[in-house]
């Protein structure tokens, strides 16, 4: 990867730009169109939303105000935990696409597999959601379709009844939080690896080991994560609100990390806490 440009292929052939702009915990109104516009100016490609962070509206305006072709940009939007289920699933993907002004999603994902409301029947829910999927995706509403927060038993169970394997799984990895097993799972079965809280929600930054790197490299620890993340074959979703931040976190293509740091940075275990158990989320 050479640029925010260069990109993954997805197990169906659509191309997905290397390193996206994350927009959780970003308010909607200005507060959200700001940082996203900033994003766009500075050569992002590729958008990560969804209803749940409640700022879909605000990706679709910094987008339509930034000029460049919607063709031209990634969008992943994801579906809202109390929205599992066909029927539900279909009415949530239009009100996403009245959100962000847009007639396609480029990538859609289940964002839990075990929200808390549908904790007794979350296979009978998940099956169903899919099979909305399936028909959005045939019918070119979206152009990729994944999951978010999965595990291996969920995308086992899922598959009883999908006739389209996922193309995604979007977890939570960062330095010491890489998630072996559900990595190693979703590689073997053809599955792009999304990295979501990439700086460890701003933890990394107090870790002294990644303090000595940051000097070594003379890189930013934001910077260090990014292409850490980008060795590990990951796709990371780094987010900021502060316009020279956004453009740091892109100029991440002109310097290499050893071997031997990406695995002491993999190996920093704890040091950002952990991803929480989709089992039993109470959200």
């Amino acid at each position: 990867m050479k640029s925010l440009t260069d990109g993954y292929e997805l197990s169906n052939g659509v191309q997905i730009p290397c390193v996206g702009f994350g927009t959780w915990q970003v308010e909607n109104g200005h507060v959200a169109v700001r940082p996203v516009r900033a994003a766009l100016d500075c050569g992002y490609r590729h958008i990560d939303t969804a209803a749940g962070y409640g700022n879909e509206e605000s990706v679709g305006a910094a987008v339509r105000e930034s000029g460049i072709p919607r063709e031209e940009i990634f969008i992943t939007s994801k579906l809202q935990n109390g929205m599992h289920g066909y029927e539900n699933t279909l009415a949530a993907f239009e009100q996403s696409m009245k959100n962000l002004g847009t007639g396609y999603l480029d990538l859609y994902l289940i964002h839990w597999p075990n929200p808390i409301r549908f904790r007794s029947r979350w296979q009978e829910a998940n099956a169903g959601t899919w099979r909305a999927f399936e028909e959005l995706y045939a019918a070119g509403r979206i152009r990729a379709v994944g999951v978010s927060n999965f595990h291996p038993h969920h995308i086992e169970e899922l598959m009883k009844t999908a006739k389209v394997r996922p193309m995604v799984n979007q977890i939570r990895l960062c330095p010491g939080d890489t998630q072996a097993e559900v990595a190693a799972y979703c590689r073997a079965n053809g599955m792009l690896l999304e990295a979501y809280s990439p700086l460890g929600t701003g933890k990394i930054f107090h870790v002294p080991a990644m303090q000595a790197l940051s000097q070594k490299y003379g890189r930013s620890i934001a910077q260090i994560c990014i292409r850490w993340s980008l060795q590990r074959g990951y796709l990371p979703l780094p987010k900021s609100v502060t316009p020279e931040r956004i453009k740091e976190n892109a100029d991440v293509f002109g310097f290499e990390l050893s071997p031997e740091d990406v695995q002491a940075i993999a190996d920093l275990e704890g040091s950002c806490g952990h991803a929480a158990d989709p089992d039993t989320i109470t959200w």
